[in-house]
């Protein structure tokens, strides 16, 4: 619909296509990885009968955004998302991030305060921190993220086909009515539109830490994770979040999956628009 310029490398400027439907209180939905702003449809199409205007992008590296080689930091994301909001001057706005997405809400509300913002939701977090050291035991082992690194490098096209398995639990979903190989297709094709650098790069952003971050979350919050998550365990994040922000809402969603935003939509929905109206 349209393209913001966020910064340049060397000669070329970096743009972000986004979309700016509807009217009302504006939702800004911010994507996972290796998606873009259209993962977002069955959440989009559900805000919009709903009265709101929702504003979806797609990050630096992915969907129609410039596949810039640079800026593959949550500072940066957080930046680029600051300056959307200020082009569009927007004002009691509701950041919605699902996946890696989640750490753009945290860190621009670290970064930036919540000036701007009404409130805040976190759908399949990654926050507090993922990462598993001698003060986070609860984390993940880095020898994993140095496989994914690995795999993505290797054959990222190849690596896609793997992680929507574990995405979207496949093996429990697919062929129901939560989930068709279409759709997976669909997610695929998307994925292999991302630029390389961002294919790579952007896993490695996942270990931020966002402790620091947690504490300046000042406006009302949702966290929503799926207690069947094979990307973002839940036990590594979600419930450690909620502990963390103990006044946040803080919703479960049985046998969901990483990809719950496609897989429970309806139950996505229902929790993000009673939040939404309280």
């Amino acid at each position: 619909m349209a393209f913001i310029t966020v910064g340049t490398e060397n000669s070329t400027d970096i743009e972000l296509y986004y979309e700016d439907h509807g009217s009302g209180q504006p939702i800004v939905l911010i994507h996972g990885y290796p998606l873009d702003g259209a993962s977002w449809e069955k959440q989009a199409t559900a805000l919009l009968d709903a009265g709101y205007r929702v504003i979806t992008y797609d990050r630096r590296g992915f969907g129609k955004s410039s596949k810039t080689t640079e800026g593959y930091d949550y500072d940066t994301f957080a930046a680029d998302l600051n300056t959307l909001l200020t082009a569009l001057d927007l004002s009691d706005a509701v950041l919605v991030g699902f996946s890696m997405g989640t750490g753009e809400v945290a860190r621009y509300l670290g970064n930036y305060g919540s000036a701007r913002v009404a409130k805040a939701a976190f759908l399949g977090s990654l926050e507090p921190f993922l990462l598993k050291t001698g003060d986070n035991p609860e984390g993940v082992p880095q020898d994993v993220f140095d496989g994914l690194k690995e795999a993505v490098t290797a054959d990222r096209y190849a690596f896609f086909t793997e992680f929507f398995k574990n995405f979207y639990n496949s093996d429990t979903f697919l062929g129901t009515p939560r989930l068709s190989q279409e759709a997976v297709n669909a997610s695929w094709n998307t994925a292999s539109n991302a630029g390389a650098t961002a294919s790579v790069a952007a896993p490695a952003t996942w270990i931020t830490d966002f402790r620091g971050d947690i504490p300046k979350i000042d406006v009302p919050a949702l966290i929503l994770h799926g207690t069947a998550d094979n990307i973002l365990p839940i036990d590594s994040t979600g419930r450690l979040f909620a502990k963390a922000l103990p006044v946040a809402e803080y919703v479960e969603i049985e046998g969901a999956p990483h990809g719950l935003l496609l897989t429970h939509a309806a139950e996505v929905n229902e929790a993000l628009l009673r939040f939404l109206a309280k």
